[in-house]
């Protein structure tokens, strides 16, 4: 196996800078310039934008900067003794032993375990004082090595405790960590019992530290403390029998908890994976306080992602950010459903002209290759694959309903939002009425969750229980009281958008552009496409209205990574070189409809990007809709343009609006924050 730390992954007592920036960028140069990573700025995204999400530093001046990436070959640690000290966000103050980790995306596991392991090594105060006292890089190696290898340090003697810590965590792949109690199964009647989950988005460190901090304050406290580990080098579910036995359970997570209902019931404390790291004594002792107090807030009795309550509390997630994550949810299942269908049928009709739509029932079913159709191979194949098409399209509702319940219940509000939409598309309520339905049966099997029931009816709730009770209210709802109104309301405006015609016709273009361009890809641009995808099929070679909202959404979503990579060419004084390397790449996705291409713009300079985006997207809406531009396919860009009707004014008003928005932006740069080549040039310099 490939060394994962040499002597050039060293940097000893030397300033890096004075951010955690600096210091990312630094330690990734030198895994590019090891011949381990493709690139330095790819690399430097990534870990920097995990740095973001949650700060590395822990408690003893340390800090485990980490991510995956696609830049990274094979992978590698790279270290450094810091001079001065640098914040990596600590409660205890700055860190001088830094540890990048850096792992491919597709790393194996044992590379995982090593990664992991050494994570966990950092948690031990003699090794960590052997790392301090150090004199050399080919000691430093020799110490990573050895903690690899479990070998005890040799330069510092170990503290009081630290062997117990060092040995905490037990069990395939560090997946059980256990004290107190030595059968694993709280057999022994004396010590109070808990149960914990770790977790991180990236599942190399975070999760196995804050697994053995929790276990080494666990024994402190003389409790029997067992941990499953959800991380990237392999998890072992805890035993049923020693979560029926624990008290309370510890919830240390950045992520969803896998099977979190196997915990439905138990008193549990949940907080980021992190303060497993920094808080481990006073989260035992509040696990411990929960399991005495009767109205401690619980698992429910299904594996939704929070308690409404703690989402308020500890979140500070309000009901309006709860919707908008349920609707991105919905939307984005869909999609896939959406994409699909909607190019089966556009070939459908490719092969089998507009007219398919009349037979395709009766060619499907009547006729085969030994006996094709009048008009022969090609209307046969373009009616397969238009009742493909329309067949696939026929989720669109069910799946947006089912999934927005997904979102707030889990797994038991999949069925009743499924069963709501197929109701809202049998009433005619279509797409707004999947959205109601799906919110309805969500909510409600979110409350039946948090009922307080019998052990013995547990079991059903999930996959009973709750999808029983919750179809009842929800489609009850939908066909007693909310379909029909929903249904008038939709069908007033479709009749609305079909009749649109000239000036009408070019505002709605204008508001469509606008939207697909206000937050590229975020939830009014998601609105917006999803008000395109769920009338296309409806369109019609006499009412081609829905199709022209599709290609109205399409082009105007293109813009704005069209329009920063010609941007980055018009002036490349004005981006940085790692802003010049994206735009190399948003040719490409913007071309294929990737609104998100633009996002690495927009996030480092949101006052000019955006509003420039706006400008070119509205306009590009309008020439769309005035032009009478349609598409029948949902996805793919200038990739589908056998599904486009009048391509060449298509790619025009694309082209127009991209170079307006790629105008606007770099005069925007240039009038607001002027910028020479010296201070461009400089961004990388770091490196």
């Amino acid at each position: 196996m490939t060394q994962l730390i040499t002597t050039e992954l060293v940097e000893l007592d030397q300033n890096l800078g004075n951010t955690p920036e600096a210091v990312i960028r630094h330690l990734a140069s030198k895994v590019a310039a090891a011949g381990r990573a493709t690139e330095v700025e790819g690399l430097f995204a990534d870990a920097f934008a995990r740095e973001q999400k949650t700060a590395t530093g822990i408690p003893g001046g340390i800090a485990i900067p980490h991510c995956r990436s696609a830049a990274v070959t094979e992978p590698t640690l790279a270290m450094a003794r810091l001079n001065p000290k640098v914040d990596f966000g600590a409660k205890d103050g700055p860190a001088d032993l830094i540890f990048f980790i850096a792992a491919p995306d597709g790393a194996d596991q044992e590379h995982l375990k090593l990664l992991s392991k050494l994570a966990r090594s950092l948690i031990k105060k003699d090794f960590t004082a052997a790392l301090r006292n150090a004199s050399s890089r080919e000691e430093i190696v020799e110490l990573v090595d050895g903690a690899l290898a479990d070998k005890p340090a040799a330069h510092a003697a170990a503290p009081a405790g630290a062997a117990a810590s060092a040995g905490a965590a037990t069990g395939a792949a560090g997946a059980s960590a256990v004290a107190g109690s030595g059968d694993g199964a709280g057999a022994r009647p004396g010590p109070r019992r808990l149960v914990a989950v770790t977790a991180c988005p990236t599942g190399i460190a975070h999760t196995y530290m804050a697994a053995d901090s929790l276990v080494a304050a666990a024994q402190e406290a003389g409790v029997d403390l067992q941990v499953e580990t959800q991380g990237s080098s392999g998890a072992k579910p805890l035993d049923p029998a020693v979560i029926a036995a624990a008290d309370a359970v510890i919830f240390a997570v950045d992520v969803d908890v896998r099977g979190k209902e196997r915990f439905a019931g138990k008193p549990v404390i949940n907080a980021p994976v992190k303060r497993g790291i920094d808080e481990p004594a006073k989260m035992v002792q509040e696990a411990l306080a929960a399991a005495d107090n009767p109205n401690a807030r619980r698992v429910p009795h299904f594996g939704a992602e929070e308690q409404a309550e703690h989402d308020a509390e500890e979140k500070g997630e309000h009901i309006g950010q709860k919707l908008k994550r349920a609707l991105l949810t919905g939307v984005s299942y869909m999609i896939p459903f959406v994409a699909g269908g909607g190019l089966l049928i556009a070939l459908g009709f490719l092969l089998g002209g507009y007219d398919i739509t009349d037979v395709a029932d009766t060619v499907v079913v009547e006729n085969n290759f030994g006996n094709l159709p009048e008009g022969g191979l090609a209307i046969y194949l373009g009616a397969v694959l238009f009742k493909i098409g329309a067949l696939s399209m026929g989720f669109l509702v069910p799946a947006l309903a089912g999934y927005i319940a997904y979102a707030i219940a889990d797994r038991p509000g999949i069925a009743p939002g499924f069963v709501a939409g197929a109701v809202s598309g049998f009433m005619g309520a279509g797409f707004l009425g999947g959205i109601v339905g799906g919110l309805l049966a969500g909510y409600m099997a979110h409350l039946i969750g948090t009922w307080s029931v019998p052990r013995w009816l547990r079991g059903l709730m999930p996959v009973v229980i709750i999808p029983l009770l919750a179809s009842i209210f929800a489609s009850g709802l939908m066909f007693l009281v909310l379909g029909g109104p929903i249904a008038g309301l939709t069908a007033a405006l479709n009749s609305w958008l079909s009749g649109m015609t000239g000036a009408s016709a070019v505002v709605l273009g204008i508001i469509l552009g606008l939207m697909m361009c206000f937050d590229l890809g975020g939830p009014v641009n998601k609105v917006a496409y999803a008000f395109a995808v769920a009338g296309l099929s409806a369109g019609a070679a006499d009412n081609q209205a829905p199709w022209q909202i599709m290609a109205t959404v399409m082009a105007a979503g293109m813009v704005p990574p069209l329009a920063m990579a010609l941007a980055t060419v018009l002036d490349k004084k004005l981006f940085s070189l790692a802003e010049r390397e994206n735009g190399k790449a948003a040719w490409l996705l913007g071309a294929s409809f990737i609104s998100e291409g633009a996002i690495p713009f927009a996030a480092a300079d949101p006052l000019r990007v955006i509003p420039a985006s706006m400008l070119g997207g509205a306009l590009t809406g309008a020439l769309t809709m005035a032009f009478g531009v349609t598409s029948q396919a949902p996805h793919g860009g200038i990739f589908v343009f056998f599904a486009i009707g009048n391509v060449l004014m298509f790619v025009l008003s694309i082209i127009a609006g991209t170079i307006v928005t790629a105008l606007a932006v770099v005069a925007l740069k240039r009038w607001a924050a002027p910028k020479t080549a010296d201070t461009v040039e400089s961004v990388p310099a770091t490196v």
